[in-house]
């Protein structure tokens, strides 16, 4: 490893997609990660068809996404009463040159820890260091301030720091001392698995309900062979009001299914049963949907933040992992045209700053859900005939400007030249 590589705090989807890119193009680096142990938290998350791109010109195989979820094939939209307000095909059935596939969180981040100690070592992840601030050098290097697991502080310089360390990041925090606190609109998620057969396609990614009480589901594993069961990810979530802050103790707290699953009594359908469906897991984890406003920058010097450090989102347009893999995509494509400099970090931040924070925003106003909050506007999320409701033109002018804004587009995508060409390598001295 080279005397100043570039450092990455966090070690989460972001900071591992990025340190598989930099050994690509052959940059050293090395990834700091706060805890001790990497486990494969969390529950089901969606990878959209240019963060797929992605990771197959990573190497990522079909293989190894089949092993960890299963490709998506429909993602619909779906009324109080269980009818249909609008449903598309997905990933290769959309005529996308690449897969949507629905994936464990944590089996995923696994996946890529592995592929970079095959590739890179063992050493490039550095357990029980948490990157806690930073120090811009005269000469265009950094100091990260490391603590470690024995409370002790030391420092590591590096070429770049890439902060890559999430929501509550410390890198965030510095850059911007003055940021506003975490945002809260009201909306209480329950997230949890449970076993079921097969729903409608049987790879449908369904939202169903209204804007402040709905109910999110799709599968992340194919039926067992002799059960015929899948493992269906799901997510309840009620709005309201956030006026007194959240005032439960925790951000992603294990509860009972019992403290909240009275909230979707009734809610059965000739081909969904929800309470059973939430009676069928083990348990449940509770956060609040949370968010933060957008700075103004995510550059400061020899020091660059990527995704959820710099733009936390809500999970309503199932794009916040594909962004953060996007984000080291193209961080790395802008040091294959200007170098490990701070031009390249200016170049990154100045071309997807402004237009990823509009997706933050985007997101916070429903994102694709948005078509749940207008139906129920018109008709209290009840109706026979959706096209009476909202006609099918404004349904998909609705959806394809969301798509467009969060960059996979159809045409666009499969257009688009690949974000680092094969075999492109970078000199490094």
């Amino acid at each position: 490893m080279s005397v100043n590589p570039v450092l990455i705090a966090g070690g989460g989807i972001g900071g591992l997609s990025l340190a598989l890119t930099l050994h690509q193009i052959g940059v050293p680096c090395v990834v700091f990660e706060s805890v001790r142990e990497l486990k494969p938290l969390g529950v089901g998350i969606n990878l959209q068809p240019n963060a797929v791109r992605e990771l197959f010109d990573l190497g990522i195989t079909e293989a190894d996404l089949d092993a960890i979820g299963m490709p998506t094939r429909e993602w619909a939209l779906v009324g109080l009463n269980g009818n249909d307000i609008y449903s598309e095909p997905r990933g290769l059935l959309a005529g996308y040159k690449w897969p949507q596939y629905s994936v464990h969180r944590g089996e995923l981040q696994m996946m890529l820890y592995r592929k970079l100690v095959e590739r890179v070592g063992e050493g490039v992840v550095r357990f029980g260091a948490r990157v806690t601030g930073y120090r811009n050098n005269d000469d265009d290097t950094v100091t990260a301030l490391i603590e470690n697991p024995d409370g002790a502080v030391s420092e590591e310089t590096g070429r770049l720091l890439i902060g890559a360390d999430g929501l509550h990041s410390a890198v965030r925090a510095q850059m911007h001392p003055d940021q506003p606190p975490i945002h809260w609109g009201g909306a209480i998620m329950w997230r949890g698995t449970s076993q079921s057969g097969p729903i409608r396609t049987g790879a449908s990614f369904v939202g169903l309900g209204t804007h402040q009480h709905r109910f999110v589901f799709y599968p992340i594993s194919q039926p067992d062979p002799e059960t015929g069961l899948a493992t269906i990810n799901w997510i309840a979530e009620v709005t309201i009001d956030p006026s007194e802050g959240w005032t439960n103790s925790g951000w992603f707290k294990p509860v009972e299914i019992d403290s909240f699953a009275h909230h979707f009594d009734g809610w059965t359908y000739d081909w969904l049963d929800i309470p059973a469906l939430l009676r069928g897991a083990e348990i449940a984890y509770e956060n609040p949907m949370i968010d933060r406003d957008p700075v103004s920058t995510w550059h400061d010097g020899s020091v660059v933040l990527i995704g959820d450090a710099a733009h936390p989102m809500y999970p309503t347009g199932s794009n916040g992992a594909s962004q953060a893999i996007v984000d080291g995509r193209f961080l790395a494509a802008s040091f294959v045209r200007h170098g490990l400099t701070r031009e390249a970090l200016a170049a990154y931040d100045a071309e997807f700053c402004e237009t990823v924070s509009q997706i933050v925003l985007r997101n916070r106003g429903a994102g694709p859900f948005g078509l749940l909050n207008l139906v129920d506007e018109r008709c209290g999320g009840t109706f026979d005939d959706i096209d009476a409701v909202v006609s099918a033109q404004e349904r998909a002018d609705f959806m394809a400007g969301y798509k467009a804004a969060a960059g996979f587009a159809v045409e666009k995508l499969n257009a688009s030249p690949a974000t680092i060409g094969a075999g492109t390598r970078i000199r490094v001295s």
